[in-house]
């Protein structure tokens, strides 16, 4: 296992290009496909890719607004008291592993969002406060916390499918969470992952030939010294009235208390739905709140747009990806050949086998759902397989090689300060060794 760690370590470190290229390169190699395994011609391939290059604008700007209002969230003084005190658990690099991980694997289970921006901020108070961790493995463990979401409470799939009127309601019917997220096989992955997955990080830690600690310059500047919130304007006679404004608590205050007023009003009149644009808006106006004035609450915005660059360049190419493989039949394809080696008992395998492989192309729960639910659902009909697990066997496969696809790494590596390679040799462990609860889950429960 060690020699194995280091390999693909090694490995992802030489060859792994930065993530800009990594879509680039799998636009070439998604074009190529097409070509050469469906009807259509480059001339096709490439209006399929430019039709479809700009129909991830809005989640580019969800996504964008994770990073963005989780960093000014997190830079106010009352959250970084608390992250820093929940870090004080950790005293050694050990420690530091299993807690990151733990804490990661709770936030995504809450809601994905949610978890990857608190992974993220949270390794880095623990990377403060043990500053001899391996900065690169204790964000690899943060991120390996992600592997959960799409079995937990802000699962696109199994949300979808329990939600009347759904696109495959004449087929399937409505499946309750009771049947796919609180079902016996979801539990047991869960809870194997969630158990389990803190030690096998502490191993990828010990596994190392030598600690390579990222410089701390490259991360203790994310979050800002408290010394710097404690900073007040003593003196407001020099001031402009706009500059009063700008310094003025009641703007900040009145504004925050008519968002609280609407979180509020979401949750009541819709219950737990932490969706991602609720947690964007809680986000925001906490940190509004919490920063006390415009003033400070801008020069943190100002800070936090830096980390979203990758997000809005990178995104188009991935919808662009999508377009040519769901426009082009390639997803349809890969699907329908799992399903002609599929029986009764195999076809929840094959099918999450299926759904990570197209992940890598489609990196969307929802958008993966849409291309492969209404192939999976009538296979599982017609040969007898249960349709919640099989739904739910998509939901896991597109969970899964998000660890090796840097598309949803991109918030964290942002916030961290690190490149795609320097975390991925270890996320490459954590997907091997994850099939292996996934698929007993998904076979034997």
């Amino acid at each position: 296992m060690k020699s194995l760690t280091s390999f693909f370590d090694r490995m992802v470190q030489r060859f792994l290009p930065d993530a800009f290229l990594f879509a680039i390169i799998l636009t070439f190699a998604v074009f190529l496909l097409g070509v050469f395994f469906t009807n259509s011609s480059p001339i096709q391939m490439v209006e399929y890719w430019g039709t479809g290059f700009w129909d991830l604008l809005a989640f580019a700007m969800q996504m964008s607004l994770i990073v963005v209002t989780g960093y000014i969230l997190a830079n106010t003084p009352i959250v970084k008291k608390l992250l820093s005190k929940i870090s004080k658990l950790a005293n050694t690099p050990e420690q530091a592993i299993l807690l990151v991980t733990f804490v990661a694997s709770i936030a995504c289970l809450i809601n994905y969002g949610f978890g990857i921006v608190v992974g993220a901020l949270f390794a880095i108070h623990v990377a403060k406060r043990v500053p001899t961790v391996d900065y690169r493995v204790l964000m690899a463990s943060a991120y390996s916390g992600f592997l959960l979401w799409h079995g937990g409470l802000s699962g696109s799939i199994p949300l979808l499918i329990a939600t009347p009127g759904h696109f495959l309601e004449d087929t399937m019917g409505v499946i309750p969470v009771t049947e796919t997220l609180f079902s016996s096989f979801n539990l047991f992955i869960v809870f194997v992952l969630l158990f389990t997955l803190p030690f096998l990080n502490r191993f990828l830690m010990k596994s190392r030939n030598s600690l390579h600690n990222t410089d701390a310059s490259q991360w203790q500047s994310d979050i800002s010294d408290d010394s710097k919130d404690s900073q007040t304007i003593t003196s407001t006679d020099k001031l402009t009235p706009a500059e009063r404004l700008e310094n003025s608590q009641i703007v900040s205050l009145i504004i925050g208390l008519m968002g609280l007023a609407f979180i509020v009003y979401h949750f009541v009149a819709n219950g737990f739905d932490l969706n991602i644009n609720i947690v964007n808006f809680i986000f925001l106006f906490l940190g509004i709140i919490f920063h006390k004035t415009p003033r400070r609450f801008l020069d943190s915005a100002t800070g936090a747009v830096k980390n979203a660059g990758g997000i809005i360049i990178q995104f188009p190419f991935y919808a662009g990806i999508m377009g040519m493989m769901v426009t082009s039949g390639l997803s349809e394809q890969m699907s329908l050949w799992f399903v002609s080696i599929s029986t009764d008992f195999t076809l929840p395998l094959f099918t999450f086998i299926s759904a990570g492989i197209v992940n890598f192309f489609v990196p969307s729960g929802g958008g993966q759902w849409a291309v492969q639910g209404p192939i999976m659902i009538p296979a599982a009909l017609e040969i007898g397989a249960d349709t919640a697990k099989t739904a739910m066997a998509v939901a896991w496969g597109d969970a899964w090689t998000n660890m090796i696809q840097p598309f949803w790494a991109l918030p964290l590596l942002a916030i961290a300060g690190l490149k795609v390679r320097d975390i991925m040799g270890f996320c490459v462990m954590i997907l091997l060794y994850s099939f292996i609860p996934i698929s007993i889950g998904l076979l034997f429960f």
